[in-house]
């Protein structure tokens, strides 16, 4: 089983590179999916690999459908870290890449299981 303390430095510096070095819809939508993986990385200490994935979304969307407030675009102006961890824009489409981001951290650990057999 992929250790997730190894999978968070990993899926954390994917999601900054791609926002870093890639522009556009992939960039966007890629950081979208692997903010969510990053989650489910840290709540699969504690879950299944199919609670992980539903507690990783649910946050997630949580967090997309709390910048309908404005408070995260008024926390943005004050913190580059209140941007990355809550965005500041709604965005419908984010919500799909969400679930794409979960069923990536379930695809791995799924993989990484048979292979440790």
């Amino acid at each position: 089983m992929l250790k997730p303390w190894l999978a968070i430095p990993v899926v954390l510096a994917l999601g900054l590179g791609v926002r870093a070095f890639a522009d556009g819809d992939f960039a966007k939508y890629a950081g979208v999916a692997l903010y969510t993986t990053l989650i489910y990385a840290l709540v699969s200490f504690w879950l299944r690999p199919l609670w992980a994935a539903v507690a990783a979304t649910g946050f997630s969307w949580a967090v997309e459908f709390f910048q309908l407030t404005g408070i995260p675009a008024e926390l943005e102006e004050r913190s580059s870290l209140a941007h990355l961890v809550l965005g500041s824009t709604f965005n419908a489409p984010d919500l799909l890449w969400y679930a794409v981001g979960a069923g990536l951290g379930v695809l791995i650990v799924k993989r990484e299981h048979r292979s440790a057999r």
